[in-house]
């Protein structure tokens, strides 16, 4: 995968390149805490599951959104993550669109608990 590339798809269907993106991710870890009164400190315990949100943001032109607009309104997509070059399956949690210029704005969850699919 080379910088400023995307890919994502449903299963069962072709992958669609998205060109000059760029990708921002964060990481979350789950955990529970318990704050106890009159105690020093807390327990904190660690749930050991990760969720990573991606942030992909950059211009394309109205025909390539409407094509990512599919991949929206099917149901559940993958995507390639760039940044350990694995797949997983993702959810869109905002679309985001500007006509006049293209610039666009995709927010995509991780599904923790899916396995990767091979291509």
């Amino acid at each position: 995968m080379e910088a400023g590339e995307c890919y994502i798809a449903n299963v069962g269907k072709d992958w669609i390149r998205i060109s000059n993106c760029n990708v921002h991710m964060n990481i979350k870890r789950r955990m529970q805490r318990t704050v106890i009164r009159g105690n020093e400190g807390d327990d904190l315990l660690d749930e050991g599951a990760e969720s990573a949100v991606y942030t992909i943001t950059g211009k394309m032109p109205m025909i390539d959104y409407k094509e990512i607009l599919k991949i929206f309104r099917g149901g559940q997509p993958w995507f390639h993550d760039p940044f350990e070059d694995r797949r997983m399956k993702v959810l869109f949690s905002n679309i985001d669109y500007d006509s006049a210029s293209g610039n666009f704005g995709f927010t995509l969850v991780e599904d923790a608990e899916q396995l990767e699919i091979k291509s």
